[in-house]
């Protein structure tokens, strides 16, 4: 089964990062991973087509936001708080608060679906 590449923690550098995190869409996915919660794509609601959230979720990926796990023919994702954590100390907390504070990203959130 072929599972999608992630850069491994000493890999994630900077501008990928922030480049990722300055989209409403994708900082409400973070958002709404934040609870470090293995989250299904069928689970993910957002404003927007499928295939622009899997453009999201993708540009996440690469950046080393995010680890996504297949399972069949379902997509699994989960924030890598701890590896953005050893990289870049403190700065998912901020980005995190500076959202909530702005309400950036509060469209996207979780739905009824299983799996993805």
């Amino acid at each position: 089964m072929h599972q999608a590449p992630h850069p491994d923690t000493a890999e994630i550098t900077l501008i990928p990062v922030m480049a990722a995190l300055s989209d409403p869409i994708r900082i409400g996915l973070v958002r709404t991973l934040s609870d470090c919660r293995e989250r299904g794509w069928g689970e993910l609601r957002a404003p927007v087509a499928k295939s622009t959230l899997s453009h999201h979720l993708r540009v996440l990926r690469d950046a080393g936001i995010t680890r996504t796990r297949q399972e069949g023919t379902r997509c699994y994702v989960t924030l890598r708080r701890d590896d953005l954590e050893r990289r870049f100390p403190g700065l998912l907390n901020a980005v995190l608060a500076a959202a909530d504070i702005d309400h950036v990203g509060r469209h996207v959130g979780l739905g009824t679906g299983k799996g993805g």
